[in-house]
């Protein structure tokens, strides 16, 4: 039978997971969201950063990690290298600085087309959602109009959500390119 609710879930999941992507991007501002997904070797266990240090912003441009055990400053300062993100960690013997450069406008434009691809995978994802929903609804044995009604209802759902992932796109576009 057709659900409205559960195909908005599964479409709500998708704007959920491009988010998520977007705040890996930086915009020349501190934002904790960068380290995620780095990986610390920690007793030979990989272990995400989050759950080794606490991370805060003291200046609009610096990310301050402080590790829970002194013991694991050298693991993190090297996966922190490892990470690539384009930018040293200072060691203070206490805490670990990052400060995030300046974006040339040639760095702004590749962050642009890097979220632009995030932004069209998000809307692959949601067209995948409705194949899957009209897929479903044809396979019904329904009266004509009532799987057209259907088929409208999903037709209409995956326009206010593509309108959603456009927004979300020029918002970050915005971010991107001020300076």
């Amino acid at each position: 039978m057709f659900n409205e609710n559960e195909i908005k879930v599964r479409m709500d999941k998708a704007i959920e997971a491009l988010e998520s992507k977007f705040t890996t991007v930086r915009a020349g501002r501190a934002n904790p969201n960068i380290l995620n997904g780095i990986m610390v070797d920690y007793y030979g266990a990989p272990t995400p950063i989050q759950s080794l240090a606490t991370v805060s912003v003291p200046e609009a441009r610096q990310l301050m990690i402080k590790p829970f055990d002194k013991g694991t400053l050298k693991n993190l300062e090297k996966a922190l290298y490892e990470a690539n993100l384009g930018m040293a960690p200072t060691n203070n013997g206490e805490v670990l600085i990052l400060t995030i450069p300046e974006l040339t406008e040639e760095t702004r434009k590749n962050y642009v087309k890097q979220v632009k691809d995030m932004a069209e995978e998000a809307r692959i994802a949601l067209r995948n959602i409705r194949q899957d929903a009209n897929n479903s609804i044809k396979r019904q044995e329904l009266s004509e109009d009532l799987e057209k009604e259907y088929l409208d209802k999903v037709q209409k759902l995956i326009n206010e959500y593509n309108a959603v992932v456009e927004d979300k796109f020029k918002e970050k576009e915005k971010e991107l390119l001020s300076i």
